[in-house]
């Protein structure tokens, strides 16, 4: 793992003193060593934290022997070795044991379609000094965060974290209107939109050429809806599950390849002890490490079942309960979320990666399970809507205004009242777009009542669930759970998921790797019918029934809890100083955009526990510390 930056300007020399400022935004990402390589029209940069090969000669920007082709890479790719050895049989030789220069050459022997035979999670860019050509590339499923600006006659600047493009004098500085919007409703800012208007992420499964003063338009290399279309048959469950479980172990081990100390996150749910049951088995000795944190909220708490299952697996445990002193970190956590951010699990992750870090350098995650095997509660809520879309709207909204007016409030973790009212707030007979529905922080009404000023005029996305419904689309002769899993892998996902996991990980200069995201088992996973990953009201059946002969019942079988925060607690105690900084001095965004009547509204319904609105003021709360920590600058 490491942070990288870069410029091509093709108009005007280098300024070496930006490439510099705009590292020093990443250093957390790359404790161990800096390096830069310019050349004008390029310079690189790129700060490491070393995994394989930790030698000097492998830091970057590293070259290769003829000094014409130049790599600054983050990430790591899992079949370097097997890559070695076939560019090896082709001619190539080595200098290192890592797996940048495994890279660089097969890109010299493969050129762009070497992103085909790359198995790993990455971000890269490679300068061809012959062709007078860079090329940029992100992994398929995003795992890696890469955002870029174009300069003036064919430039560019790019760099693994927003933060560091901001570092650049020609940064674009505007607040995207669109973004907040879709931050609002969302929690995060979906696709290829930056919060700040003019700088773009890189998609996932894209690469990039600038050549000859020409940016040219992403290209996707990698296309998952054809797994997706192109359904498997097996004789028998039995059949898949050993498929599945051959594939799993495989990707649990290829994983395991580190120069430093490995664990892996244990919360005691399905995914993380299934990855805790390979490493058991591939490597009995020593013992797997693995970490967890609890809240002392007992009910958010995984800390009972972590510890049971880590027991079971007679592995090396450590755990830590998140401390209550809160206060000091939501700043920090805002500026390291690079972008507004609002899911509530940043902060636990946050905290158990700083606590990992005093132990092991990588750590195995269970990222993507719920996505590729259908474990979300939200697969659930699809199918009980499509056997009641014949409800009436007027019944919806009746029903939903008597739980209101007569369940209390409970503020508790994914309750019972919160998941009834999102259900019949999203209900709709159109199922893709419920299932977008789900996860809505804010309304369009209640957007509306925030503005300041009628903004919807302004707005080119009139339809928030649009980017979602496109996905969906691109998969719509699917079954409608299998469009659901398709758009969560293309938004949720990267969007969400692993921009917290990468970004709280890196703050502490942790490498985590998600054996779920192997591409081979996502493409599998595709392929499957959707009875064998949802049966009934049973999610992940495929996983539970490739693992009941390794885990307890009561942990294939055990109720999803999620790793989310107590916020609606902690907004009128812990977190209450934030909200009231917003009031009192909001700045501009809360002046000209936001309305701070509303939010004060909103605040008081919930103190009075009316109605739980503790996430859209924990969303709240993250843009006001992210434009005070990071859009102070911007205008």
């Amino acid at each position: 793992m490491c942070g990288i930056s870069g410029i091509l300007d093709w108009s005007q020399p280098l300024p070496q003193e930006t490439l510099h400022n705009m590292i020093r935004r990443l250093s957390h990402r790359g404790p161990d060593s800096e390096g830069f390589f310019i050349e004008s029209p390029i310079g690189f940069a790129h700060c490491r934290l070393s995994i394989i090969d930790l030698r000097e000669n492998a830091n970057q920007p590293m070259q290769d022997r003829s000094g014409n082709y130049h790599i600054v890479f983050n990430g790591t790719i899992y079949n370097f070795q097997v890559l070695r050895q076939d560019l090896e049989t082709a001619g190539s030789r080595f200098r290192t044991k890592s797996d940048t220069e495994v890279l660089l050459e097969a890109y010299k022997k493969w050129g762009t379609n070497c992103l085909e035979r790359l198995n790993g999670m990455f971000a890269f860019a490679i300068w061809d000094r012959p062709k007078r050509k860079l090329f940029l590339a992100r992994d398929r499923l995003g795992e890696k965060p890469l955002f870029y600006f174009s300069l003036p006659e064919g430039g560019l600047v790019f760099a693994s974290e927003l933060k560091a493009l901001l570092a650049h004098p020609a940064s674009p500085r505007d607040l995207d209107l669109n973004a907040v919007s879709q931050f609002l409703s969302f929690g995060y800012v979906p696709g290829v939109t930056c919060i700040i208007s003019g700088i773009k992420k890189l998609p996932p499964g894209h690469f990039l050429i600038a050549e000859n003063g020409e940016l040219h338009e992403p290209i996707s290399y990698w296309d998952l809806k054809a797994s997706f279309m192109a359904k498997r048959k097996f004789r028998s469950t039995g059949e898949a599950s050993e498929e599945f479980r051959s594939l799993f172990r495989d990707t649990v081990q290829t994983r395991l390849i580190s120069d430093v100390p490995l664990g892996a996150f244990l919360s005691g749910g399905i995914d993380s002890s299934s990855i805790v049951s390979a490493m058991a088995q591939i490597h009995p000795s020593p013992l797997p490490q693995t970490f967890s944190m609890g809240f002392e909220e007992k009910t958010y708490s995984e800390l009972a079942m972590a510890r049971k299952v880590a027991g079971l697996l007679e592995a090396e445990h450590r755990d830590q309960t998140l401390s209550s002193n809160l206060l000091p970190r939501l700043p920090e956590i805002a500026y390291f979320a690079d972008e507004p951010f609002a899911d509530t699990s940043f902060i636990p992750m946050f905290s158990l990666a700083k606590f990992c870090k005093q132990h092991v350098t990588v750590c195995l995650s269970g990222d993507g399970g719920d996505e590729i095997l259908g474990g979300y509660e939200t697969y659930i809520a699809d199918k009980l809507c499509k056997r009641t879309n014949w409800l009436p709207n007027r019944a919806r909204e009746g029903i939903l205004n008597l739980i209101r007016s007569c369940w209390p409030v409970s503020f508790g973790k994914v309750s019972l009242d919160y998941k009834i009212c999102k259900f019949l707030e999203g209900h709709s007979s159109n199922i893709d777009r419920a299932h977008a529905s789900w996860r809505v922080l804010f309304s369009e009404d209640e957007k509306s009542a925030l503005w300041v000023h009628p903004l919807e005029d302004q707005l080119a996305i009139k339809d928030p669930l649009e980017p979602f419904l496109k996905h969906a689309r691109e998969v719509k002769e699917c079954h409608y759970l299998d469009r659901a899993m398709y758009v969560d892998l293309k938004t949720w996902l990267p969007d969400d998921i692993l921009a917290k996991v990468d970004r709280s990980t890196m703050a502490h200069g942790l490498e985590a790797r998600a054996p779920f995201l192997d591409y081979r088992l996502v493409e599998f996973a595709a392929s499957l019918p959707v009875s064998l990953k949802i049966r009934g009201l049973q999610k992940k059946y495929l996983l539970k029934q490739a693992y009941k002969k390794y885990l307890p019942a009561e942990v294939l079988h055990q109720k999803k809890r999620g790793f989310n925060a107590p916020v609606s607690h902690w907004i009128i105690g812990l977190i209450k100083p934030y909200y009231e900084d917003i009031i009192e001095n909001g700045g501009p965004l809360f002046e000209t955009v936001l309305c701070r009547k509303k939010i004060q509204s909103l605040y008081e319904r919930h103190n009075r526990k009316i109605q739980d609105h503790g996430l859209q003021l924990y969303a709240l709360i993250m843009l006001h510390l992210w434009n005070k920590q990071l859009g102070q600058s911007i205008t």
